[in-house]
């Protein structure tokens, strides 16, 4: 692996986290939300992470091999899913989506415990990152100096 290779790893485990962490402030921000544009309440997203594309044809496998002797992929989001959880039932008769017979309104699949967790977790893989890349950085300027 050379030593740029893990700029470029780090720099896509930004990347992902970053869109990530936008994902989770979009699901709290609608945590409320009981009328979207498709009909009914908002679904949480999630995100989800591979680390390099699957290929069948044999150049492209022959080209993610040798691309993964030379240094790793690092990660990418490979698709943003929406959670199949049902939608919690909160009665509320005086709401303008109740239902009218029943008075229950279907709120979000959106718990902000599993968002603030997610969001912990993303915002530390995040700082690792960052901690690799000035490493990263020190290590060259090291190498630098001992050039001189």
């Amino acid at each position: 692996m050379k030593l740029l290779d893990s700029l470029d790893i780090s720099k896509s485990a930004l990347q992902a986290n970053r869109v990530k962490l936008s994902v989770i402030s979009e699901n709290l921000a609608n945590s409320e939300t009981t009328r979207t544009k498709e009909g009914g309440p908002y679904r949480r997203k999630m995100v989800v992470f591979e680390s390099s594309p699957t290929n069948n044809d044999f150049k492209s496998t022959l080209n993610t091999i040798r691309k993964e002797q030379s240094s790793g992929d690092g990660v990418k989001v490979s698709e943003i899913v929406r959670s199949q959880e049902d939608f919690v039932l909160v009665h509320n008769p005086d709401h303008p989506d109740a239902d009218p017979q029943t008075g229950y309104v279907a709120m979000p699949n959106v718990n902000h415990l599993t968002e603030m967790t997610d969001m912990i977790l993303a915002r530390r893989a995040y700082d690792a990152n960052v901690t690799v890349i000035s490493n990263t950085k020190s290590m060259i300027l090291k190498a630098l100096e001992i050039g001189k």
